[in-house]
Parts: structure tokens; C-alpha cells; sequence
């Protein structure tokens, strides 16, 4: 695999390295630079934001079927490109090349069903007495500030830019400069599927000034952001100078409970897998396993069985199923926070250290009877950590699973169907899974509640994110 050369993309042209400042982009199973990326000076962010200005105007008046037709087309280039955009994302960011392609596959979908919404934004006709006229219409809220993770570098960019390109907007997107090369793709599949230049572009930057710059402006009217709760805060203090909206995917710290009446093989098979998916780099990892006293022995001692026998190795290699940590910050804060744990009275049962001499590698671990003082219990550990407790009955696994200021996704396991209401109901998140490990479809909101941010991406609430509503009263 040949790792592609950097570029930002302003106006539809590449903008290449010249004389400006450059980030190193480097494999993380190796440590390796693999890539020199531009990042963008003053002048670079004021004609993004000119342009996007001018794209607005074009993008906004085009009908829905074109909106549509683009989506749709672009899908398909993902589609075709699937395989060399998983090499390129396994390099830059080291999950397993299946997985890889699964993501871009799952982007592909993304589009497709943001195509078929263009033509559904519907309004609605109120009713009044003849010779009057009320309705209430939806608008594009005009030119998108977007800023995207690392940690799926090519479907957070989708999230990113598809809603609002299907709503009538233009769009700015910085995805995370780790990750620069996955991100370039997507986009290029949208402008060779017939987008607009200045409808959709790529910038990257020192990220404190690129946000400062792009939000100072009026032409932006939206800010969206997926990342941690503390860099949320912080964007949405800027967005709020300018009365920007804003759509906010934070931190989480996944609760598991785990009922004393469902199949505890099956559990186990499920979610130690999504644990370790993606080395535990996934805003609604499983984290926290709330599990009911009488089958907690089980429970953990079969956990502790499975994570021993994952593969850990380089996502190009076929046999892997966990690759490494995504840069080198990440395994020196697991290491920390582990060891905090420990300090604090934790149970370490597997795992608990780096693995190899060189790449960013972190062994699946496994914490148990972990005291709710310690940090992790607390904060988002973001890496391949589960944490095993056990607690009495239904009404304190609740209360743990509600007690931090997190709310993006909760997982449950019970057989019991008057549970499964019950839970539905009182968990405090934005996703919820009973009997499953998924909380993603492409046409269901992504996002979550309190400290977990607000506003959704995915299904028909991230187009209508991307709009205001009209009201329209005529005599």
C-alpha cells in the first residue's frame, strides 16, 4: 500500500505543502512517518470560508435531486474505492483492515440513505380559517464549521459533511491531522461524484486555530464537533460569541448490565469483542460492566478467558483482531489510569501493559472490584479497559449506570421483557442496546445526553440538524 500524498482541498484545489507549516502522520503499529501534512495559514482558512460562502448560495437553490444524485453517485465511488480507503485507514490509524473496510462500506450506506432524505424534508400546512395561509418550512442554516476525530476517520467525516450537503449547506470539515489521508478520500469521492468545489472542503491546522478562525467568522452559522467532552465545552463557548447552533457527539463511559437471567456465554461472546473493537477507541465503547451478584464469578472469570486469547498484532495483517492504540498519548493515559486503579484497590486480572518495543500496542485488559473513587471509574478511559463490578439487584446496576455525567450509550442483557421497558425508560443515555452491542443504524440518531453533548447525526435528525425552521403566516 502506497500512502497517499497530503492535501488540503480549498475551492477544489489541492493545496499541497509549499512553505507552510507540516504535521508528521504516522503509523501507529510502527511508530513510522508515513506523511507530511499541510495545515492551513490565515489566508488558507479566509478563502475556505469565501468560498463556502459562495457555495451556500449555489448549494442551497439546487434541487433535491441533484442533492440526491451526488449522494447517491458518491456512495458508489466509496463503494468501488472501499478497499484502498481500509489500507489507507489501517495505516494511519491501525484498526484491523476489516473493520476498516466495514467503515467505509458503512459510510457508503450513510449517503445512500442521506440521498433518499433530501426529498423527504417535508413542512407542514397549518390549519386556519379561509382566506388565511400558515406553514411552517425547513431551511438549510447555512455555511457548517465541522471538526472529526481519529478514531473512524472516515465515517466521522461522512457524518460530518453528508447531512449538511443533503440539507442545502456548504461545509468546512477539519478531520482530526492524524488521520488526514481517510478523510481526503471521502471527500474526493462527493466532488468526483459531481459536488460543487465550494460546497464541501477540507482544511487541517494547529486545531485551536483553525476552531478560532473558522467560528470567528459570521459566514459560519453551525458549529459541529465529535470529540471529548472538555474540547466540546470549549467550542461551544466560541460558537456562543457568534450564536452559532451547534450539534455536540462527546465523551461517554459505557454501562453493561448484565441481569442474572440472561445467557452468559452469549453475552460474553458479544461484548467482549465490542469492548476491544477498535482497541477500545469507540465513543460508545462498553466500559463499565454492571453485572448482577449471582453470576458475577462467571461473568468475569469468562471475560478475563476471552480477552487473553485476542489477537493483538498490525491491522494489515489478517489474523488481528485488535490493532494499536492510535498515537502515542493513548497508552501512557491507559497506563496511568490503570495504575490508579490498582493503587486504589482494583483487581488487575489480564492485560495492564504495552505490548512489543515499538507502534503504540496496549494489551486487552481486564479490571475487577474497581472502587468508584478511582479515576477510570470516572473519567473515559478511550482504550481497550473493561471494568468488572458486581452490584445487588436492578435498582443499584440503575443507579451506577446513571451516576457519572455521561449519557451517550448504555447497554443492557436481560431475558426478562417488563425489564427490558423498564430499563428503555430509566437508562440515561442517548442510544440504548438491550441484547445487543449495536446502537448504530444509519437511520437512527447518534448522539447523546448531558455531558455526552446534544443535537444527532445519522438518520432523518441529522438532516434536519443541518436546518432551521420557517414559519410563514399569509392573509
Amino acid at each position: 500500500m502506497n500512502y497517499p500524498d497530503l492535501h488540503m482541498i480549498i475551492g477544489g484545489e489541492n493545496v499541497t505543502a509549499g512553505d507552510r507549516r507540516t504535521h508528521k502522520v504516522v503509523n501507529p503499529a510502527t511508530g513510522e512517518e508515513i506523511g507530511q501534512l499541510p495545515l492551513a495559514s490565515a489566508d488558507d482558512l479566509d478563502k475556505a470560508l469565501a468560498k463556502a460562502d459562495d457555495g451556500f448560495r449555489i448549494w442551497r437553490a439546487e434541487a433535491p435531486e441533484k442533492r440526491a444524485a451526488v449522494l447517491t453517485k458518491a456512495a458508489g465511488l466509496i463503494r468501488e474505492r472501499a478497499g484502498d480507503m481500509a489500507a489507507v485507514l489501517t495505516a494511519e490509524q491501525g484498526k484491523p483492515l476489516s473493520e476498516a473496510k466495514g467503515e467505509a462500506i458503512y459510510s457508503a450506506m450513510l449517503l445512500e440513505f442521506y440521498a433518499g432524505e433530501c426529498k423527504r424534508i417535508y413542512g407542514r400546512t397549518l390549519v386556519r380559517p379561509a382566506g388565511s395561509h400558515s406553514e411552517v418550512r425547513y431551511e438549510p442554516v447555512g455555511p457548517i464549521a465541522a471538526f472529526a476525530p481519529w478514531n473512524f476517520p472516515i465515517i466521522n467525516v461522512a457524518r460530518k459533511v453528508g447531512g449538511p450537503i443533503a440539507a442545502g449547506c456548504s461545509v468546512i470539515v477539519k478531520p482530526a491531522e492524524e488521520t488526514p489521508a481517510s478523510g481526503i478520500m471521502l471527500v474526493q469521492c462527493l466532488l468526483d461524484a459531481g459536488l460543487p468545489p465550494e460546497v464541501c472542503q477540507i482544511v487541517f491546522g494547529v486545531p485551536d486555530e483553525v476552531s478560532r478562525h473558522l467560528l470567528g467568522s459570521p459566514i459560519i452559522r453551525k458549529l459541529s464537533f465529535t470529540g471529548s467532552t472538555a474540547v466540546g465545552k470549549h467550542l461551544m463557548k466560541l460558537a456562543a460569541e457568534g450564536m452559532k447552533r451547534t450539534t455536540m457527539e462527546l465523551g461517554g463511559h459505557g454501562p453493561v448490565l448484565v441481569f442474572g437471567d440472561s445467557d452468559v456465554d452469549n453475552v460474553l461472546d458479544t461484548m467482549v469483542a465490542a469492548k476491544f473493537r477498535n482497541a477500545g477507541q469507540v465513543c460508545v465503547s462498553p466500559t463499565r460492566f454492571i453485572v448482577e451478584q449471582g453470576i458475577y464469578d462467571d461473568f468475569r472469570d469468562g471475560f478475563v478467558e476471552r480477552a487473553k486469547k485476542i489477537a493483538v498484532g498490525n491491522g494489515a495483517d489478517k489474523d488481528t483482531r485488535m490493532g494499536p492504540m492510535a498515537n502515542a498519548r493513548r497508552p501512557d493515559t491507559i497506563e496511568q489510569m490503570v495504575a490508579d486503579a490498582v493503587d486504589k484497590g482494583a483487581k488487575l486480572l489480564t492485560g495492564g501493559e504495552r505490548i512489543g518495543n515499538q507502534g503504540f500496542f496496549y494489551a486487552p485488559t481486564v479490571l475487577a472490584d474497581v472502587p468508584q473513587d478511582a479515576e477510570i471509574m470516572n473519567e473515559e478511559p478511550f482504550g481497550p479497559v473493561a471494568l468488572i463490578n458486581s452490584y445487588a439487584d436492578e435498582a443499584e446496576m440503575i443507579a451506577e449506570a446513571n451516576r457519572l455525567p455521561y449519557g451517550l450509550a448504555a447497554y443492557a442483557w436481560t431475558k426478562d421483557a417488563a425489564r427490558q421497558r423498564r430499563l428503555a425508560n430509566e437508562l440515561e443515555a442517548g442510544m440504548v442496546g438491550i441484547n445487543s452491542a449495536s446502537v448504530s443504524a444509519v437511520d437512527a440518531p447518534f448522539g447523546g445526553v448531558k455531558w455526552s453533548g446534544h443535537g444527532s447525526e445519522d438518520g432523518a435528525e441529522g438532516v434536519l440538524a443541518c436546518m432551521v425552521p420557517k414559519a410563514v403566516h399569509q392573509s
